[in-house]
């Protein structure tokens, strides 16, 4: 009986193998690379979008290729997928996509056209032609937050939050960590804005954070608002996606960037020399492999403080560090992982909880 459903399996297996080449053997293009990137926002938003199109500028100039996109694109099928089908039906085989809410959509194209490579910068579906990516964030605002806990004085720091899910969290929870390393007394007062870009909300909640008393605005939401809030109140911050120096000089000691080419290079490349097999459950990438970076530090950072966070960074990008290993307690006491583990994955997608010395605000 074995052997007979072995054998029925291998002939089950042969037949889809015969039906879905892509599946058996990986993905062919169909004739040379053109690439297309479909994103959320506009070019210019100072921060997410802004880093994938420096990416893609930068990926055209390693590659040899010509990458076309289109901007402002929602999170809606009504307009992804029209938006997509534009590109293929003019020859595009590559397909990047950079937003959450293009996840499904992503997913019902992938399997509407299995000859085009399909890509997501944070989304959550996957298959035979489709990835998704998106960065261990936690790493760089971990190095972000020793930034933070350095340069203040009386330990009091602020965050401007999009949205309270996990990769959102595991940031928040990562910068205040960071921050106890320099200075154990540091508390992180949260503000959730409910949006990813959103300026009228975040100058809103970057300066009530600034009259409770904090001295350093960190942030995980797309606009550099909250740097220049803080730049023109004074106070020090820490940006995310890009180095936001670029508009608050001043103010910022520390940016989580992104460094998108240096991952979407290796991916395009295989893409190109066939036969690729994406990865099943996606890429979520540490900054070894090519997923976010530091901008750091400012003159607010002395130089020991400094060594001793490119120090930390040297050890995240030799795998040396895991900023969520044991033992670590949650703000109600419970062992959230035990000593000598590492968080698995799946419950940093979940994680609904806080560390000691983070305060949460709505």
């Amino acid at each position: 009986m074995k052997k007979l459903v072995l054998s029925a399996g291998f002939a089950l297996a042969s037949i889809f193998g015969l039906m879905n080449t892509a599946n058996a053997e990986g993905l062919t293009l169909d004739g040379p690379p053109k690439v297309a990137m479909i994103y959320i926002s506009p070019t210019n938003d100072g921060g997410w979008t802004q880093a994938f199109d420096e990416a893609r500028q930068r990926l055209e100039k390693e590659l040899g290729i010509k990458i076309q996109y289109v901007e402002s694109v929602p999170e809606s099928a009504s307009a992804i997928r029209p938006a997509v089908e534009r590109f293929i039906k003019r020859g595009t085989n590559i397909v990047i996509g950079t937003a959450f809410g293009y996840s499904d959509t992503f997913k019902s194209l992938s399997e509407d056209y299995p000859d085009v490579a399909f890509l997501n910068g944070s989304g959550t579906t996957n298959g035979p032609n489709l990835l998704s990516f998106y960065g261990r964030t936690y790493e760089s605002q971990y190095l972000c937050g020793m930034a933070a806990g350095a340069a203040s004085e009386t330990g009091k720091l602020g965050f401007v939050a999009a949205n309270p899910f996990g990769p959102v969290n595991w940031t928040i929870n990562a910068y205040a960590m960071g921050a106890r390393e320099m200075n154990p007394d540091a508390t992180v007062s949260v503000v959730y804005t409910g949006a990813w870009n959103d300026p009228t909300k975040e100058r809103s909640a970057t300066k009530a954070l600034i009259d409770q008393g904090a001295e350093v605005i960190g942030q995980h939401v797309d606009t550099p608002t909250p740097q220049l809030v803080a730049q023109e109140n004074g106070v020090l911050g820490t940006g995310h996606h890009r180095d936001f120096r670029e508009f608050a000089p001043e103010a910022t000691i520390c940016s989580s960037v992104w460094v998108w080419d240096r991952f979407l290079k290796t991916e395009l490349e295989k893409i190109i020399a066939g036969n690729w097999v994406p990865a099943p459950h996606g890429a979520l990438l540490s900054m070894k492999e090519g997923g976010t970076d530091i901008a750091c530090c400012s003159k607010n950072i002395d130089e020991q403080e400094e060594a001793k966070i490119m120090a930390a960074r040297d050890k995240l990008l030799n795998g040396e560090l895991e900023v969520y290993a044991g033992p670590i307690v949650d703000l109600d006491g419970n062992a959230r992982v035990a000593e000598g583990g590492v968080l698995p994955d799946g419950e940093l997608w979940q994680m609904d909880w806080f560390v000691d010395g983070v305060i949460t605000q709505q």
